[in-house]
């Protein structure tokens, strides 16, 4: 959550920054300016109390820094050529990852750009910064919530039955949680979908998967992906908050805009363990492949050696899939066999029974 008022307070706009000095702030000392052009415009800050204040990759021209820090200031400098806020104190949204038409010029293509070249030491140290700062943003808004992870591949699509179970998934989950997913497309995206729908009518969903249907893929065009999706909700109610955790490492999948709240990383190491981890109502496990199967062991393993109240369910969905196409149900139950979380782990035949075992 962005916070605008109380001890500490982020300013991210000049706008911001004047309405807040008319109204009559005189000392700043709690302030965080982030990425604000303040060229010449320190001299007239250093006439308030900035002892304190803390001025996050901001522009100045030169000698201003060093004005404001001989008068109490901290100021962080803008690191490498990242086009990420290093410092950002919250999460994203979708409308600032596509912040820009067509799509190579967005924020989210950018800043794939950037994470895929070989890195410098100040490339490393943003990629470190902004996703320490996204670790603290995610914690705040999980803080108090109950998150349902919905695992899934990427290349189901628009207009498929596994397309349609997972939005199902999702809505039958977000009626009393937070659904959380890998923010991509395909069953992420449907379940982001379903989640982001979930206060409403079944018709609403209904309608949003025939609209949906008529771009079924990002290839070849992520932009008529985005605004096919942006037009299936459109007018539609405030939508139930729904979470989506990408990562830049799989940049070529563009992060789905269901998701009321984007908690994308640089590095995807880090990005799947603490997906998994807030999930602590459990996760559902729709057909995937590899990735999927990685995040089925990887979770077991946290259950594995879990103390006995801790232990978050895992419900694979799909018995031939698990046991025959891809069997790591089988093995998954001899893991479970003995432990405290044998009585934790499911495989079920529809969403539906998923979405039981996680509500009930």
């Amino acid at each position: 959550m962005k916070r605008t008022r109380g001890r500490v307070v982020h300013v991210e706009s000049l706008a911001e920054l004047d309405r807040r000095l008319a109204a009559g702030a005189t000392r700043l000392g709690s302030w965080r300016l982030h990425r604000l052009d303040l060229v010449g415009r320190a001299a007239a800050l250093a006439a308030y109390d900035v002892r304190g204040t803390t001025f996050l990759g901001c522009s100045f021209a030169p000698g201003e820094a060093d004005a404001l820090v001989a008068a109490g200031a901290l100021v962080l400098p803008t690191v490498g050529s990242s086009p990420l806020d290093v410092y950002r104190p919250h999460l994203y949204t979708a409308d600032e990852l596509y912040d820009r038409t067509p799509y190579p010029r967005s924020l989210d293509a950018r800043a794939y750009a950037w994470a895929q070249r070989v890195p410098g030491r100040d490339d490393s140290l943003a990629a470190a910064l902004h996703d320490h700062a996204i670790d603290d943003a995610l914690t705040r808004f999980v803080s108090g919530r109950r998150i349902a992870g919905v695992m899934g591949g990427h290349a189901a699509q628009r207009g498929e039955p596994g397309y349609a179970d997972a939005a199902r998934l999702g809505r039958a989950l977000g009626g009393s949680l937070v659904v959380a997913t890998g923010g991509g497309p395909g069953a992420m995206e449907a379940a982001n979908l379903g989640a982001r729908l979930a206060d409403l009518d079944a018709s609403a969903l209904d309608q949003a998967l025939v609209a949906l249907a008529e771009v079924p893929s990002y290839r070849p065009s992520v932009d008529d992906w985005l605004a096919c999706a942006r037009a299936a909700v459109a007018g539609l109610p405030e939508p139930h908050a729904t979470l989506g955790v990408p990562t830049w490492h799989y940049g070529h999948e563009p992060p789905n805009v269901f998701a009321t709240t984007i908690a994308k990383y640089v590095g995807n190491a880090v990005r799947e363990a603490v997906l998994l981890e807030i999930c602590n109502a459990g996760i559902v496990v729709l057909p995937g492949a590899a990735g999927t199967v990685q995040e089925v062991f990887q979770d077991a393993c946290e259950n594995y050696y879990a103390e006995e109240t801790s232990i978050a369910p895992m419900v694979l969905v799909g018995r031939t899939y698990w046991t025959d196409t891809y069997p790591a149900w089988p093995l998954l139950e001899s893991l479970a066999r003995g432990r405290a979380m044998q009585d934790h782990v499911h495989l079920v035949d529809t969403v539906d029974e998923a979405a039981a075992l996680l509500t009930a």
